[in-house]
């Protein structure tokens, strides 16, 4: 079993930027590739970045490429999303996620573990 906690969420204007953070415990997060996800009210949840477990490869979604930054940190269990130039579209409730596959995948039912989300809201 792998406990993921999301936070870092909030309230920000458009062209702003926040940090979430996903601390895991559990078992080794260096097994585990991890993603991020959200999903807006009424809208299926959509892949928005991801990153091996070493985290040399990293793939994002084309609408936030160029503003989000993926990275992890195994010596403290945690992954981030830095999120920069936001735009009210941004606007969801975003999860980290833990894969035992190898590579990345943009396709949540391949993920494993799933955290309870944080919610971001970008005012325009």
């Amino acid at each position: 079993q792998v406990q993921l906690v999301e936070s870092g969420g909030g309230l920000v204007q458009a062209g702003g930027s926040l940090r979430l953070s996903c601390a895991a415990s559990g078992r080794t997060f260096a097994n585990y590739a991890m993603g991020w996800f959200r999903q807006a009210p009424g809208k299926e949840r959509e892949f928005v970045a991801g990153l091996s477990r070493s985290g040399s490869s990293i793939y994002y979604a084309d609408s936030v490429k160029g503003r989000f930054t993926i990275s992890r940190d195994n010596a403290k269990n945690t992954v981030y999303l830095q999120m920069n130039s936001l735009k009210p579209e941004d606007t969801a409730v975003y999860y980290c996620a833990a894969s035992t596959l190898v590579g990345i995948t943009t396709t949540p039912r391949t993920y494993t573990y799933w955290g309870q989300g944080t919610q971001v809201t970008v005012s325009s």
